[in-house]
């Protein structure tokens, strides 16, 4: 089951933040269809955010056709989004798992690591694009 986390400091609205991270389980492989999202009373207990927040989370994958209330039984994810070649994202999960500890024992913080890997992010997709 997923474990929602929230980046306060993101900008980004608390509801959209719930629905990227079941997009990028999705395309990790880490939800499946039949997976059980938390319930919204478990996401509230989780995170101290309103009850209205999940739902309307919940209602947008909903739309999208990703998940489906059942009533009295929770919320479950309904198909997959695609994926690339689940051995490379693995590679290059573990890969950037070791660049982050190697990161964190330089004694980089969580702004200094982010701010690095926005600016690799955007040099790298602005060298694509010319």
């Amino acid at each position: 089951m997923i474990e929602f986390q929230l980046d306060t400091a993101s900008g980004v609205a608390t509801y959209l933040q719930l629905v990227q991270q079941v997009h990028q389980a999705l395309q990790l492989g880490l939800l499946q269809p039949g997976d059980q999202l938390p319930t919204a009373a478990q996401v509230v207990a989780q995170l101290a955010i309103n009850p209205n927040t999940v739902l309307k989370a919940y209602r947008d994958l909903e739309r999208e056709g990703l998940a489906r209330a059942r009533p009295g039984q929770g919320t479950f994810i309904t198909r997959s989004l695609p994926r690339t070649d689940p051995a490379a994202q693995a590679r290059f999960l573990e890969s950037m798992t070791n660049w982050l500890r190697s990161a964190r024992t330089a004694g980089l913080g969580p702004d200094d690591i982010e701010a690095i890997y926005r600016t690799a992010l955007r040099n790298c997709f602005a060298e694509g694009a010319a």
